[in-house]
């Protein structure tokens, strides 16, 4: 059965996503069919791209999405669309109309730091109660 998932790319700690198309028997980060978008939740706000066409395609030819893609797709407005591409709807009027109400983005800002490489919380407790301790 074809999925459609997200596959984990980026740093240790620093997750950001791809949305991609894959068999369900492949890893998590293995081979995949086509890649329709990404996902960046590190993002203010996160930052949801997919290429609409394409995940109405693949939805019509029976694709399954995960849930954490479908609540992605339910956020875009994709998975609206796909119910009304199901109702008879054409697919053109369906990409255009995702188009026009795609309008302006924000520029997205990261609003986590990265992870530091600094001290461990118990080096830094134990620092603190040294500190303290000197201080008497």
């Amino acid at each position: 059965m074809v999925r459609i998932r997200l596959r984990r790319q980026g740093l240790k700690r620093q997750p950001s996503y791809r949305i991609v198309v894959t068999d369900q028997r492949k890893a998590r980060n293995g081979s995949y069919l086509e890649n329709i978008g990404h996902y960046n939740p590190r993002t203010r706000p996160a930052t949801e791209i997919i290429e609409e066409e394409r995940a109405l395609y693949w939805l019509s030819v029976g694709a399954q999405p995960s849930d954490a893609v479908r609540r992605l797709l339910e956020h875009t407005g994709t998975w609206e669309r796909f119910e009304r591409l199901r109702a008879g709807e054409s697919m053109e009027d369906l990409v255009r109309e995702a188009a026009d109400s795609r309008g302006e983005m924000p520029s997205p800002k990261t609003n986590y730091p990265a992870p530091g490489d600094g001290e461990s919380k118990i080096k830094a407790r134990e620092a603190a109660r040294l500190s303290a301790d000197s201080g008497d």
